[in-house]
This record gives C-alpha cells, sequence and structure tokens, in this order.
C-alpha cells in the first residue's frame, strides 16, 4: 500500500469479486465524505463478468456467459475480468472542484499519460466514450473505458485498462455501447507489460492528475 498527496494506494492480488469490491468502494465513498477515512486509489482486477451503467440497453448484453451485476455508475455495459487493470478512484471533490467533467477528463489524460510509457499513441475520440489507439491492423480500437460515479461530490468506479485479458470475452456485449469499433490491449499490440508496470505507470503519471484537478 503507497501513499501519494495523502491519498492511499491500494493494489490488491488476485481476483476481487465484483460485489465485495462494490460494497468497499461505496463504503469509502461514505466514510471520505464524513471525514472518516482519506481518499483512495484502488488497483485490481475481477474475475470475469459484465457491468450494466445507468445507460445500459438490454439489447446490447449479446448473451450471459458471465455474471451480469448493477453498477450504478454512468455508461453502458462494460466488461471486466483478469489481465485488466482496474482502477477505482474515491476522491473528494468537495476540495479538489465540482466539476464531474473536468473529473473526467483528467481520468482520461492519467490513463492516456500511463500508456505513454508503453509507447502507445492514445487518445480521447470526439462522441466515444473510452480510450483509443490504433490497433495491429490500423484501425482504431478501445484499449481503455471510463465510468464514474459522484455522490456528494466523492467519486467512485473509475477506468480500466486492457493489459492482457482474453479480448473474446468482449464479445457478450456491445461494449459502451459502440459496435463499429474493435477492442485491443497492450498485448494484442505486441506490447508485453506486467500489472506491475501498468500500476507503475499510472503512479508516475498521478501528480499530475490530481494537480490538474480544479485548473
Amino acid at each position: 500500500m503507497k501513499q501519494a498527496d495523502n491519498i492511499v494506494w491500494q493494489i490488491s492480488k488476485g481476483l476481487t469479486p465484483y460485489e465485495a469490491a462494490l460494497a468497499e468502494m461505496e463504503a469509502r465513498q461514505a466514510d471520505i465524505f464524513t471525514q472518516n477515512a482519506p481518499e483512495m486509489i484502488w488497483l485490481l482486477e475481477h474475475p470475469p463478468l459484465y457491468t450494466a451503467g445507468t445507460s445500459a440497453d438490454p439489447a446490447e448484453l449479446l448473451n450471459h456467459e458471465f455474471p451480469v451485476f448493477n453498477a450504478g455508475r454512468g455508461g453502458r455495459y462494460t466488461y471486466h475480468g483478469p489481465g485488466q487493470r482496474v482502477g477505482y478512484a474515491m476522491l473528494n471533490l468537495n476540495r479538489r472542484g465540482k466539476d464531474v467533467r473536468c473529473f473526467v477528463h483528467q481520468l482520461e489524460g492519467w490513463v492516456i499519460n500511463a500508456l505513454s510509457e508503453f509507447n502507445v499513441p492514445a487518445y480521447r475520440a470526439e462522441g466515444r466514450i473510452g480510450i483509443w489507439c490504433e490497433n495491429k491492423m490500423g484501425q482504431e480500437a478501445k484499449i481503455g473505458a471510463i465510468g464514474v460515479r459522484v455522490k456528494k461530490w466523492v467519486t467512485a468506479h473509475g477506468f480500466s485498462i486492457n493489459v492482457n485479458p482474453d479480448l473474446s470475452h468482449f464479445g457478450g456485449i456491445v461494449p459502451c455501447g459502440i459496435a463499429e469499433y474493435p477492442v485491443t490491449s497492450l498485448s494484442d499490440l505486441g506490447i508485453s507489460a506486467s500489472m506491475e508496470d501498468v500500476d507503475n505507470a499510472l503512479y508516475k503519471y498521478f501528480p499530475q492528475f490530481i494537480a490538474n484537478l480544479g485548473n
């Protein structure tokens, strides 16, 4: 467990059950608001599952190969599973600027900066949620997802980065409601990176992310 800017960094080993993670995250979110707990970044992996955001369209759940959970975050259907780094950001925007758009924009920028450590020129795409890059076929492809929930100006949920997941598992949904573009990963791009490598990249660019909130 690390700390940065008085924010706890928790990195969980193995696979964390989604329901347990959701309960812990929501409890932490409430405790941060009442100042009974410090802010936290939680990095973890889940077993294979799909989550439904508040805008999820049932027609975009193509099969029930894996469990489906209502996440309570914004967005549509997302896949989580082994080989994917999930980052939950529990931060108090009461003291960092009450601007959800700014928070999401800076969260995207944080992931983009972290991916630059692996020479991946990732970017935002106008009108499309998530983090994008070119895959090995030269197509635009999604390498990361963003989905947040803000309650009493304390954030929860966050992002995911595809490190080396089984990309076929995304076939059970229309990821984030976008059917026209494929999904990729660092491994799919021919980049060998461990979870620790990705975590170190995230940690490196975290101070910049925090400094930009509210600006």
